[in-house]
């Protein structure tokens, strides 16, 4: 059975750096049938792909984030971690991560953490 638990503060206040951490069971972060993405959704906007890490420990970021966020993994953790530097309000949002098929599917998702950035 996956589970899939994201966690963070919840307020960020604008300019600092927002940190998440997913905490993974069930299946292994070495895995390589997987690799991990990040997505969010802003009110009133569409889910939007952040990055993915992939078994490696590479990772792959989208042109709207990359410059300012970073992938990482914890392996005796079984987590990986989201940091988003120098955040404004229009990166509130709900943060999943979500298990991925490469080139298939979001086939497993977090129930997703509430970001508010605010001062």
């Amino acid at each position: 059975q996956v589970h899939i638990q994201e966690s963070g503060p919840g307020l960020v206040k604008p300019s600092q750096t927002l940190s998440l951490t997913c905490t993974i069971g069930g299946v292994s972060l070495t895995s390589g049938d997987y690799v991990w993405s990040w997505i969010r959704q802003s009110p009133g906007k569409g889910l939007e792909w952040m990055g993915v890490l992939a078994a490696t420990g590479s990772t792959f970021f989208s042109p709207t984030f990359k410059g300012r966020t970073s992938i990482s993994r914890d392996m005796s953790e079984n987590q990986i971690s989201l940091r988003l530097r120098s955040v404004t309000p229009e990166d509130s949002a709900v943060y999943y991560c979500v298990r991925t098929v490469p080139l298939s599917s979001f086939d497993y998702w977090g129930q997703g953490t509430q970001v508010t950035v605010s001062s």
